[in-house]
């Protein structure tokens, strides 16, 4: 069983921030191949099931907000006894260029107030993670970029961006971390 969690922040307000870019990526996904999400509130998540070769797959947003996923995602692999390298979890990185994507495994936070809650909360890091670059505006509070909304022209790359991951959970079930890191990470340089 394979858990891929998207991150980002629960409400209308925050649905086209920098911020909820792994929530885009899942309701892209989703909405290309007829996934569906539902709200539970035993985890406090939106959470859609599929299965892909046989394997059990589950999709969770947290509903919490971003800094407090870890409880959901500790939650959710729990209660399905999932394992921890068998976790994907989708997040923005202010660090890297917009567009750029970067799957990591066993790597610290970065900064990242969510992907820090969510290790302290499985007490490991040893968990594969796909970072989407957003940039950094140095002329802004990082709280206030992080919480903006996407340029249209933003919105257009994104859109070409999440059409080169569409396969991602697809291949986080038939790929081991290395044939993923080779296969996504060298995108940046197509």
């Amino acid at each position: 069983m394979k858990l891929v969690v998207g991150l980002g922040n629960p409400g209308r307000e925050y649905k086209k921030t920098r911020h909820n870019i792994g929530f885009n990526l899942l309701d892209f996904i989703a909405n290309k191949y007829n996934y569906s999400f539902k709200v539970d509130k035993k985890f406090n998540c939106e959470l859609g099931e599929t299965s892909i070769n046989g394997e059990k797959v589950i999709m969770v947003k947290p509903l919490s907000f971003m800094n407090l996923s870890g409880s959901v995602v500790s939650k959710v692999k729990s209660f399905y006894d999932i394992d921890i390298n068998d976790i994907l979890v989708i997040h923005d990185d202010l660090d890297m260029e917009f567009g750029k994507i970067r799957i990591v495994y066993d790597s610290s936070s970065g900064g990242h107030n969510g992907i820090k809650n969510i290790t302290e909360c499985l007490g490991s890091q040893k968990y594969t993670r796909l970072k989407i670059g957003i940039s950094n505006d140095k002329n802004m509070d990082t709280k206030d970029y992080v919480l903006g909304k996407f340029s249209k022209d933003d919105i257009k790359s994104l859109g070409h961006i999440y059409g080169k991951l569409d396969n991602i959970i697809n291949d986080f079930v038939n790929m081991n971390v290395d044939e993923l890191k080779q296969k996504y990470n060298s995108m940046n340089n197509n």
